[in-house]
């Protein structure tokens, strides 16, 4: 099931060799509900192991600060040896907002971790990246400069004052080391594959599109340095941001390969990385061949880049995710040199969190289900899924009018509607699951103690909290309802003309969905009616208001699609 609120931990505990330490501190990540381990990497020379993980915000807080606890407990700093810059047990910590958070949610969450860590395990914490509160602490590198073994003499000054925790040499901290907590965007490790075994291009190349550009020279060719003896930088032509690269000779595969960090994909994205290589080695007279994802990826990077593929080719991106996420690999090159399974290798996927249970039922055995006395799934996801069909057959008329001919006139606004479809669809059937689990807590806190006064209290307050969940999953089928009847509506008017009977039933299947999604939420404003719901007074008449409005559109707008479609069918007989 897709999770509305998504967040990527990647902590590094300074241990790469002993096993047992790494399970044990890996063991309590998966303690916490709704939190999902998805890759321990341990290194033997780093003596280092890093630990993905991802879940809703609270869970991967709660586990990252179980983390460090554990690796605390286990590591000692004072012995520790290996070939990685590290500053502590827990060496850093960074959280990654990858759905439905912003950075400063993340931020927001370093910190609250952080100061958990500093109070409650009296470990130093220092914050980093955007969870920084000084400027001269955003980069990882300042701040762990001399490594562990300055701590000694850093801890106790002023200038190194932790964020949270203590200020002093201890042996607390000299068993700890410090820990690095921070926010930042989502890191890839791409590489972009060359025709050529000349490692000279592949650095030639990289220099033109990383961040920090190349060094200036002068017209003798001697490198321009500052006042300070620092060579002084330029741009490179095809520069990224947030974006550091190299580039080096792969003898296993016999060529050379640009190596990247995208240290943050919502600047920079791998497509974008990959254009830039394509332009700098044309201009050097060799070609890119494919490129290698190393690690995971967010959805997000890959749909945007098969979308952007697809518009170069001009073909329409309003297409299911899937066709996309596989054009994408497939114009990436992602499989030249190994195999590429988006399972594996998609952050979302690899957690199962895309669809739930009743979206991935077969339709024989959804409406098998729904044939049962079980009270769920029911009258609410037959709703959500009546309109994502009408979605689904918004997007189908929208694809095939592209590339038709007589219709090069609304080509871009067919391909717009589409894509659009696609997204209503995609929300409209994860509203499948959320209707029947909103249902089941109703359930659930239906089934609290009550045997007491505060019991009671407790037990009302969760019903109607549920309730207005319950109440709030219809309500965001109906809005989404309104809108899939207006680009029917549109499509039918626009599109291919031959698709018309197919535009039709799209408003048929929203209207219908529609109104059912509005009679769920009065029937949940009708229980929520006599529960005490006095601590959220408003909900029940702004929701009413709300349902009413947004029936009254599907309604108007339905009728009018209706009428005209119907009047042109009938005309063409």
């Amino acid at each position: 099931m897709t999770v509305e609120k998504l967040v990527e931990c990647v902590p590094n505990i300074s241990e790469g060799r002993d096993r047992g330490v790494i399970d044990a501190v890996t063991a309590v990540i998966e303690e916490v509900g709704g939190v999902r381990l998805l890759d321990v990497a341990p290194g033997a020379d780093t003596n280092r192991t890093v630990i993905t993980f991802i879940g809703p915000p609270d869970g991967v807080a709660e586990a990252a600060f179980r983390v460090v606890r554990r690796a605390g407990d286990l590591i000692d700093m004072r012995r520790h040896r290996g070939a990685h810059p590290r500053h502590g047990s827990t060496d850093v910590c960074p959280f990654v907002p990858v759905r439905g958070v912003s950075m400063d949610d993340c931020v927001a969450i370093a910190r609250g971790v952080g100061r958990r860590i500093g109070e409650e395990l009296g470990f130093p914490v220092y914050l980093y990246e955007a969870a920084a509160t000084r400027d001269d602490r955003r980069n990882l590198a300042t701040v762990r400069k001399g490594e562990y073994e300055a701590l000694a003499e850093k801890l106790g000054t002023e200038a190194w004052r932790p964020d949270h925790g203590p200020n002093e040499w201890n042996e607390r901290a000299a068993r700890s080391g410090a820990i690095n907590v921070g926010a930042r965007g989502f890191l890839v490790a791409y590489n972009v594959n060359l025709n050529t075994r000349q490692k000279r291009i592949a650095s030639q190349i990289a220099l033109d599109i990383r961040d920090a550009g190349r060094a200036k020279r002068d017209e003798a060719g001697k490198v321009v340095k500052d006042a300070d003896g620092r060579s002084v930088l330029v741009p490179g032509p095809y520069r990224l941001a947030a974006c550091k690269a190299v580039g080096w000779v792969l003898p296993e595969f016999d060529r050379a390969q640009v190596s990247i960090n995208l240290v943050d994909t919502a600047v920079t994205k791998p497509h974008e990385a990959f254009e830039a290589c394509r332009a700098s080695a044309r201009d050097r007279g060799v070609r890119v061949t494919g490129s290698e994802l190393v690690g995971l990826i967010p959805e997000g990077d890959l749909l945007a880049a098969g979308k952007h593929f697809l518009r170069q080719a001009e073909q329409s991106p309003g297409i299911p995710r899937r066709m996309i996420v596989e054009t994408a690999v497939q114009s990436l090159g992602l499989r030249e040199l190994g195999t590429f399974d988006p399972a594996e290798r998609v952050i979302e996927y690899r957690a199962g969190l895309v669809d739930g249970p009743l979206v991935s039922m077969t339709g024989r055995r959804f409406v098998d289900e729904l044939s049962t006395d079980s009270p769920a799934p029911g009258g609410g996801s037959v709703a959500a899924l009546a309109v994502a069909q009408a979605a689904a057959l918004v997007a189908m008329v929208g694809n095939l009018t592209v590339g038709k001919k007589g219709y090069e006139g609304v080509r871009e606004r067919v391909m717009a509607i589409a894509e659009e479809a696609q997204e209503l669809k995609d929300a409209l059937l994860d509203a499948m699951d959320r209707d029947t689990a909103a249902f089941e807590r109703v359930m659930s806190a239906f089934g609290l103690p009550k045997a007491t006064d505060e019991q009671r209290a407790v037990r009302d307050r969760a019903i109607a909290e549920a309730t207005r969940e319950a109440t709030r999953v219809p309500l965001s089928v109906l809005e989404r309802a309104a809108r899939v009847i207006e680009l029917a509506a549109e499509i039918g008017q626009i599109g291919n003309a031959n698709s018309l009977s197919d535009a039709g039933v799209a408003v048929l299947c929203g209207a219908a969905g529609g109104e059912g999604a509005y009679y769920n939420v009065l029937i949940n404003l009708a229980a929520l009616a006599e529960l005490d719901a006095s601590d959220q007074p408003e909900f029940a008449a702004q929701a009413r208001r709300r349902a009413a409005e947004l029936m009254g559109a599907c309604e108007e707008n339905a009728h009018a699609a209706r009428r005209a479609i119907r009047g042109r069918l009938e005309t063409a007989l």
